[in-house]
């Protein structure tokens, strides 16, 4: 193989470098060395970063590297971007909290590179078997990082059932994919929609696996019926991880979905597209109902997070250019908003798990009227409330669905936001509205500057893009090229 094809790949190996680096520096300098290997991490992101805007872009038109098994994309592009800010934002996130929680950083933020290297193959693969390695990749780490607090035992409760539900949907996935490679006679995605389209088939062991494909990506991305995990998983990994695998790697996974289903499968559009259209509904109407009962704040998010994942599934329904870049502009909200009301979570966690009640956001607005507001911002922006990104990336999806003729989909997806509301606005009367000996017994904000800084973060761009979306829309519109959707 050409010298050449590693030259766009040069992004991947450093990081795969940098992620071998901090682990051993991890071993070596202990917990001493948390804030020297946290800037190591978040400088190797950073430079991760430039490394794709300088050899990870195409010159032209997209390019195909390593025997056809990832693609160089402007598609591929906004993930891997998208990836590296969540990712180094979870790292600002978990170094207060890991110093105060008495917790090594070296395996913790090698492990976060590890599943951005995952993610960016997932962005990139061009593949079936690509594809396939980069999404345990990213699995494995995400396993290893939801357990991390080996001494809790919601921690290791979630990894276990986040690891046993994980192995079984990635053994639906593989054997989808088995399925079609033994129909079709191969598994790269531009030879199967070639196929698809020269004689398009009626099978039933090729519609069987593209069936089970779906239900393998609709696990990773928390979709009902496959959403178990999520609430066990998400709260009881220490909170900055939950922070992480509620955006990165759904978004890397959509990513994946769109790779596969907005492009290879297009042609079988009208075979899928029931699935999708149910699971859609069914997740935003589970994910929103569920969530009105939740007390624990963690798990109230992750209700809320199966939800959204049902909103965006809404623009693969609709199966059109504009479906699939209100795809991506949701992702794009989604990783901001979510990460910013978690990291709310990480500050009000001044003992064990405080912070994770409702009731622990008593009085907020009088001990810290600042961060009272950037949370009641991003629960509006969560909620759909204009000026926010979050109304805005829901405009798009449900007129997206709505232009493809699916208006029911988006009527279900406006009720269920209304019925979202509720839950989201029980936080803010307890920041706003309780006062006396109940706003005392609140939880009180804890100092961190590099959290505090990954909150204003997200609030600015959640803004940013629910007052002037134009210049996140044309980003996102540039990744269709890659999909053969322009």
């Amino acid at each position: 193989m050409p010298l050449e094809q590693f030259v766009p790949f040069i992004p991947e190996i450093f990081l795969a470098i940098a992620s071998f680096v901090l682990l051993v520096g991890g071993i070596g300098l202990g917990r001493r060395g948390m804030r020297p290997l946290a800037l190591g991490a978040v400088g190797s992101l950073v430079v991760t970063g430039i490394l794709v805007w300088l050899f990870g872009r195409p010159a032209g038109e997209p390019e195909v590297i390593l025997g056809g098994m990832l693609a160089i994309d402007t598609f591929a592009v906004f993930f891997k971007l998208l990836v590296l800010a969540s990712a180094i934002l979870t790292i600002m996130l978990a170094t207060g909290f890991l110093e105060r929680f008495r917790y090594g950083g070296g395996e913790f933020f090698a492990l976060i590179l590890t599943a951005t290297l995952g993610m960016f193959v997932m962005a990139s693969g061009v593949n079936l078997v690509s594809l396939y390695v980069g999404l345990e990749l990213m699995a494995l780490s995400s396993y290893v990082l939801v357990g991390y607090c080996k001494l809790e035992v919601k921690s290791n409760e979630g990894a276990v059932k986040y690891f046993v539900l994980g192995a079984m949907s990635s053994g639906i996935l593989l054997y989808g994919i088995s399925l079609v490679y033994g129909s079709l006679g191969t598994l790269d995605l531009m030879e199967i929609k070639t196929a698809l389209v020269a004689a398009p088939q009626d099978n039933l062991v090729l519609m069987l696996g593209i069936v089970l494909m779906a239900f393998g990506m609709l696990f990773k991305v928390a979709a009902v019926p496959f959403h178990v995990w999520s609430p066990d998983a998400y709260e009881g990994a220490p909170t900055p991880v939950t922070a992480f695998i509620s955006v990165a790697p759904k978004a890397a996974a959509f990513a994946m979905f769109l790779r596969i289903f907005a492009g290879a499968f297009s042609p079988e559009i009208d075979h899928w597209r029931s699935v999708i259209w149910l699971a859609a509904a069914m997740t935003m109407i589970f994910g929103n109902i569920a969530a009105l009962s939740q007390d624990n704040v963690k798990r109230m998010l992750a209700y809320s997070s199966i939800a959204h994942a049902g909103y965006a599934l809404m623009g693969v329904v609709a199966g059109t250019a504009y479906g699939t870049w209100s795809v991506l502009m949701y992702m794009l909200v989604y990783t901001f908003m979510n990460i910013g009301a978690f990291g709310l979570v990480v500050l009000l966690e001044t003992r064990g798990y405080a912070g994770e009640t409702v009731k622990d956001w008593a009085g907020l607005s009088k001990k810290a009227p600042a961060a009272a507001a950037g949370m009641l911002i991003l629960l509006l922006a969560l909620a759909g409330i204009p000026p926010t990104g979050g109304f805005m990336s829901k405009l798009y999806v449900f007129a997206a669905a709505i232009n493809a003729g699916y208006i029911w989909l988006a009527v279900i997806g406006v009720l269920m936001s209304a019925v979202s509301l509720y839950y989201y606005f029980r936080i803010v009367v307890q920041m706003y509205l309780v006062e006396g000996e109940e706003a005392e017994s609140g939880a009180e904000l804890v100092r961190d500057r590099w959290a505090e800084g990954v909150v204003l973060v997200s609030v600015l761009v959640v803004m940013a893009i629910g007052v002037y979306p134009a210049p996140f829309v044309g980003w996102a519109q540039g990744g269709l090229n890659a999909l053969g959707l322009m």
